[in-house]
């Protein structure tokens, strides 16, 4: 489908089959209009979108099934409950046109689902933020959609309420059984509730397929980046094993280039070493050494901004992004620099641009 957005062209083609797929990407990259154009809160310009074989938009048949007959449970950022209606009232909103005994059977059911059960008569304010959204969620489930869509439904929640309702989505994927998109511009959200992925960048579908292959195997920096890769620089191809990182200011030995010449190279920060200088460390390929020129700490991790000791005077502060567990910094931090950075050939990411 395509939809003409005031700074691009959102058009996309994918497939999401009866598990869930994760729709990762930048804020501004056509997410959340991808979905309120597939539950038809939207109209596309042009293209086709399709439910489990039923066409609900077609504009060469000038098809447009109206939002309510789609059948589409919504799940969104903010949860989108009516403040003045109870939790049962709130499940039971998109339920018009039922017998008062099926209506109540369906709001129980949905409740018992997301563990929500004895809560009905509460209000919102009544109820904490985890049991606001499983509400929500259990509303979106009581339509018996043919399709589930979250839209950043993890954002804005603390700590320990994302890790309630992320072990409550996994249940619910687990037996939801029909097509689930999961848009999130949070990588790790992804890879934990999501075994398929599509990466959108500017309206377009910049790779798509299992989760751990794109992570393992971005086909783009952009895609990389947003994977979580924070170490990227320009080369030069010097050999078919061998290329210059220009912005590192060193060469490196890469797994074998077999297709088109890579423009950058890219290591994920995690995947930089750091071994003993002596021996004959300084001899291995891909051992530089280098110097700390800040660090940056999390409860658990550090940052360390590293200069390469090749740098010249008039480079950047930095070159490269490692990050180490405490335990293993409070163990060399003492040592006098420079320390040597190990970055290992099969842990190198190259792009052709």
């Amino acid at each position: 489908m395509r939809r003409r957005l005031r700074d691009f062209e959102l058009d996309v083609v994918f497939q999401a089959g009866d598990e869930p797929l994760a729709v990762l990407g930048p804020s501004g990259s056509g997410k959340t209009m991808l979905l309120r154009a597939i539950a038809g809160l939207e109209r596309p310009d042009a293209g086709k979108i399709s439910l489990n074989g039923r066409a609900v938009y077609d504009s060469s048949r000038r098809l447009r099934v109206p939002t309510r007959e789609r059948r589409i449970g919504m799940l969104f950022q903010n949860f989108s409950l009516f403040p003045h209606k109870t939790a049962r009232e709130n499940i039971a909103f998109g339920l018009p046109g039922l017998s008062a005994e099926e209506r109540e059977r369906r709001i129980a059911d949905a409740a018992q689902k997301v563990h929500v059960s004895g809560l009905e008569s509460r209000f919102p304010r009544e109820l904490s933020g985890g049991e606001q959204q499983r509400v929500a969620l259990a509303r979106a489930l009581a339509i018996h959609p043919e399709a589930l869509l979250l839209d950043e439904a993890l954002t804005g929640l603390d700590t320990h309420l994302r890790n309630q309702i992320e072990h409550q989505l996994e249940e619910t994927f687990a037996s939801f059984g029909r097509p689930v998109l999961f848009v999130t511009h949070n990588m790790e959200e992804a890879y934990r509730l999501c075994r398929r992925m599509i990466v959108l960048v500017g309206g377009r579908v910049a790779a798509s397929g299992a989760t751990e292959e794109i992570f393992r195997h971005p086909p783009t920096v952009e895609v990389a980046r947003l994977t979580g890769c924070k170490n990227f620089s320009r080369v030069r191809v010097v050999s078919e094993t061998v290329v210059e990182a220009l912005d590192w200011n060193v060469t490196l030995t890469v797994p074998r280039i077999s297709a088109a010449p890579p423009k950058f190279v890219g290591i994920r920060a995690h995947h930089i070493r750091f071994v003993e200088a002596g021996g004959d460390a300084r001899a291995e390929n891909n051992v530089f050494p280098c110097r700390l020129a800040r660090s940056s700490e999390t409860p658990f991790r550090i940052t360390l901004f590293l200069q390469t000791e090749t740098a010249g005077a008039s480079d950047s502060e930095f070159q490269l992004q490692a990050e180490v567990f405490k335990e293993k910094w409070e163990r060399f931090k003492s040592i006098p620099p420079p320390w040597h950075v190990l970055l290992s050939p099969e842990s190198l990411l190259l792009f052709p641009d």
